[in-house]
């Protein structure tokens, strides 16, 4: 069988979250560097993988796709490994909640408009928008805390289990607590840290890690 294609860069988190996927599932694959926001535009054989541009695409046998959430479910079901989804109906919609909440509200707030603008304060690109990370700080606030309660009592996001909300969480989390203001809301958030002390240590976490983690 092929091994499994990853387009995408190791800087996205969608795209960690995928590579995290196939490095729980014990599946050896190639990730073809993709940037999106270099200059000069999308290259246009990028685009006929994914249309809008977007990172990551995946491919396998043959067969396309993208779309983050899509490519994480073929990638559970169609290798051997453990399971990254709850056996029970409540259990997955669960899951897929908390997938929806990163994706709609704590990416955005999280990863551009904390970690992004707060780093630009060290590069050539200008200084930080403080008034976006003021505004992004009680967003993400919410977040956590829904996340939290959500958990409740759980080791892992969705249960007792790994699933691929943790899949999806980590590489956001990972961006945030780089940041002083994602420090501050993490310490405000004791089952998260509990959380991350866990997971922080999985081989796969740390195969996947970003460039940024180890300066």
């Amino acid at each position: 069988m092929a091994r499994p294609i990853v387009y995408g860069a190791r800087y996205s988190t969608y795209t960690r979250s995928v590579l995290l996927a196939l490095e729980e599932k014990g599946v050896a694959y190639d990730l073809h560097e993709v940037d999106v926001f270099r200059g000069g535009g999308t290259d246009p054989a990028y685009l006929a993988r994914q249309p809008f541009g977007r990172i990551p695409a995946f491919e396998h046998d043959g067969f396309r796709l993208y779309e983050t959430a899509a490519i994480l479910r073929y990638v559970d079901e169609a290798f051997p490994g453990p399971a990254l989804q709850p056996p029970d109906p409540a259990g997955r919609a669960r899951m897929t909640q908390i997938v929806g909440i990163l994706d709609s509200y704590a990416y955005r707030s999280m990863v551009w408009d904390i970690f992004v603008e707060r780093s630009r304060g060290t590069s050539e690109e200008g200084t930080p928008d403080e008034a976006k990370i003021a505004a992004a700080i009680p967003k993400s606030a919410i977040c956590l805390r829904a996340i939290a309660e959500l958990m409740g009592e759980a080791s892992y996001l969705a249960g007792d289990a790994l699933t691929l909300a943790d899949l999806h969480f980590v590489p956001i989390f990972a961006y945030l607590r780089l940041t002083p203001e994602g420090r501050s809301l993490i310490g405000a958030a004791p089952a998260i840290s509990r959380w991350w002390d866990a997971v922080s240590s999985w081989p796969s976490v740390a195969a996947t890690r970003f460039q940024v983690e180890a300066s």
